[in-house]
């Protein structure tokens, strides 16, 4: 009997689209469904990323409206992953054992089809393309970042490089990979940027679960970033939010370019 009613509450709580091109957006945290057969975490953060979903969703819209695939001249289109469930019942940016009521088995079901998704989308771009980018986008406030730090808009987390590179990477390299080329990217128009100062105190989230577990520290050739955007940018300022998507889409597309994984027209 417990089926069946699994089976109606994915289709609900999780939306998900399947790309075209070698890149996946990720949104665990802006979701704001509660589901009443899933019960409350106990501990752990509860708060909603505001504006993640809507930020993935344009960055997508840009993304595809730039590129084309030559041979078939067809939309070249970002997988797209997103959860609608409140972060308070299910959390998808960590561990089973802390990401939901262990007593919960439609909280265990959704959040296996979260990751088992990705690493569907992961196993097609490593098929067709070579390669892999995941993209997780979450958010932060300005006014939580801890007292001496200095003030950004921005935050990429890496894992210390490790959900980009199963290798070390050379310094002369940093500005090769996609967090290099964003983060030159951001700097070229005065976008306050973590990591992005070598003499300042940096507010630094270096990356949570889903960059470990879907990056190159555990799928070869599978390249994970987490992208922490400010209230600033998701809620408060929304043409400043449109300018600092379309550097982005500009760093991402340059990046697949160079990574030859696109033909773009």
């Amino acid at each position: 009997m417990i089926l069946p009613m699994v089976e109606k509450v994915i289709k609900m709580p999780m939306f998900f689209e399947k790309g075209t091109i070698p890149l996946i957006f990720s949104v665990p945290h802006g979701g704001s469904l509660r589901c009443k057969e899933i019960p409350e975490r106990e501990n752990g953060i509860f708060g909603i990323d505001k504006g993640t979903i809507e930020i993935a969703r344009k960055l997508c819209s840009i993304i595809s409206s730039r590129l084309k695939i030559k041979e078939n001249n067809e939309k070249s289109i970002p997988s797209l992953i997103i959860s609608n469930l409140k972060r308070s019942q299910i959390d998808l940016n960590r561990d089973e054992h802390e990401a939901f009521n262990s007593n919960s088995k439609i909280a265990k079901k959704l959040y296996h089809f979260y990751h088992d998704k990705i690493r569907e989308f992961i196993s097609y771009n490593l098929k067709y393309f070579g390669i892999s980018l995941l993209i997780d986008i979450h958010g932060f406030e300005k006014h939580k970042r801890p007292a001496g730090f200095r003030d950004v808009d921005i935050v990429l987390g890496t894992n210390n490089l490790n959900s980009i590179s199963n290798t070390p990477i050379p310094r002369k390299d940093w500005d090769k990979n996609i967090r290099g080329m964003l983060i030159k990217k951001f700097l070229e128009h005065d976008i306050p940027i973590a990591p992005g100062h070598p003499r300042r105190r940096e507010y630094v989230l270096t990356g949570g679960y889903i960059t470990q577990i879907h990056g190159a520290s555990s799928i070869n050739n599978s390249q994970a970033i987490q992208v922490e955007f400010s209230d600033k940018i998701r809620i408060h300022y929304k043409k400043y939010q449109q300018e600092i998507l379309e550097i982005m889409a500009t760093a991402i597309i340059e990046y697949l370019d160079t990574a030859q994984t696109l033909k773009i027209g």
